[in-house]
């Protein structure tokens, strides 16, 4: 498996042991080899400004047997090498990512049908760039949708560009799980923060005030922001904003704290689940959770609020100031993939039922080559700059002077990675907003 970012991997990792057939609601926080006996899962971390931190893979909570950070050419050069080594082959990355990865495969293994089974899909909620991001996925074997709504959309994108829709399989979130909601005492109610939405001062601000100004008009409330990550590190999307950083200063009630951890342990105490749009919507809905989706802002695209129109989770501070508890709508529910009617342990059979045959058909070397819709005839104003990105020329070959070393980096090397880690994450977090502010007076 193969992961650019926190989220990523622990889609990635838990999606691999779903497919795999390991069973049990909410499969996280288990040792390698977890899940069937024989199974090995092999981690890759695409080496990036989002690469996750020994913290940020712990608190995901999966592991895997080996764990290796790598360049997209390093990648390459191994799965040439050890092209039957694997089963199955799930790319967790951005879109970008998979499109490049899917060429240089594709020029790694030709025309060979023992391959392994490439896998690919979303992390969550899929409220945005929905053709540019299912047609850079295209040209895997599996493009998993975690609803059947997002199953429907795909393969409609897909359809009405000409391209084989063959691969969109519906099964669900892999992280969905824990107990069914039970009241708990105190009261606690939990802010889901994103990193990037929305991503103006103002409104982050606004919403930090809100849910101070919550905790002091109930005081008999627990409440709390759950945070992504730490100062200094980076999730899939970049913040500029940490809300640890706006809080300074400012006068918190004793009933109010800022924590970190696992999302599903946080849902275990959790009785109201706020966010703008954060995929920890779905996770509380799955469990019964009240959950408000916030229209302080509107109801838009750009926060991706507007995806849980029909949802009936719709609310504002307002509303849940005065006391309001939002009830979901069931059939809005149904078709996201939440399984709140307990069939969960069903969702992923008709992923699985694909990969087993296409795995069958690679160990006859009958699967057909790996063919993007994506290619220098179709797209070739978008293509190649996709796959220099990664250092892959328009045939998916690593371009001249790519590093494909079968050693790991020196402590200097390592050292100077990690420096400049912190001084892009330093310009992201403190020298882009400054200047920013600047263009504005």
């Amino acid at each position: 498996m193969l992961a650019d970012s926190d989220t990523r991997w622990k889609w990635g990792a838990l999606t691999a042991r779903r497919l795999a057939g390991a069973e049990g609601e909410g499969a996280v926080g288990g040792a390698a080899g977890d899940g069937p006996a024989d199974v090995r899962l092999d981690g890759y971390l695409l080496r990036g400004r989002a690469t996750p931190t020994p913290r940020q893979l712990d608190e995901v909570g999966v592991r895997a047997d080996r764990l290796r950070e790598v360049t997209a050419v390093e990648f390459l050069k191994e799965m040439e090498r050890d092209r039957t080594a694997y089963d199955v082959l799930v790319l967790a990355l951005v879109g970008g990512g998979v499109q490049a990865v899917l060429h240089g495969l594709a020029h790694a293994w030709g025309g060979n049908g023992h391959r392994p089974v490439v896998v690919t899909g979303y992390v969550g909620v899929v409220y945005e760039k929905l053709a540019d991001g299912l047609l850079l996925r295209h040209g895997a074997d599996v493009v998993l949708a975690n609803s059947r709504q997002d199953a429907e959309r795909f393969r409609a994108v897909y359809e009405g560009v000409g391209a084989d829709a063959s691969s969109v399989t519906e099964a669900a979130l892999p992280f969905l799980g824990g107990a069914p909601y039970a009241p708990l005492d105190p009261y606690t109610v939990v802010f889901a923060a994103q990193p990037s939405v929305p991503d103006k001062r103002a409104e982050r601000a606004y919403l930090l005030e809100r849910l101070v100004r919550h905790a002091r008009r109930h005081p008999e409330r627990e409440v709390l922001l759950k945070l992504r990550s730490k100062p200094g590190e980076h999730t899939t999307h970049i913040e500029e904003l940490p809300y640890q950083k706006l809080v300074k200063g400012m006068d918190t009630p004793p009933n109010f704290r800022l924590v970190y951890g696992h999302m599903g342990e946080v849902l275990d105490r959790t009785d109201l689940l706020v966010t703008v749009s954060s995929t920890a919507a779905l996770e509380a809905l799955h469990r019964r959770i009240p959950t408000a989706v916030l229209t302080d802002f509107g109801i838009r695209e750009v926060h991706g609020n507007h995806h849980f129109i029909g949802s009936g989770c719709l609310a504002s501070w307002d509303q849940l100031d005065a006391g309001y508890s939002p009830e979901p709508d069931p059939a809005w529910v149904a078709r996201q993939g939440v399984c709140a009617d307990g069939g969960y342990a069903t969702a992923f059979d008709e992923a699985r039922d694909r990969v087993a045959a296409l795995t069958a058909r690679a160990a006859a070397g009958g699967l057909p080559p790996l063919a993007p819709y994506y290619t220098r005839t179709t797209a070739p104003g978008y293509l190649p700059g996709i796959l220099a990105r990664h250092h892959l020329g328009p045939d998916g070959a690593p371009l001249p002077g790519a590093r494909a070393a079968d050693r790991e980096p020196g402590p200097v090397r390592q050292a100077v990675r990690s420096a400049a880690r912190g001084a892009y994450r330093h310009g992201v977090q403190r020298v882009a907003p400054v200047i920013r502010r600047m263009g504005e007076l």
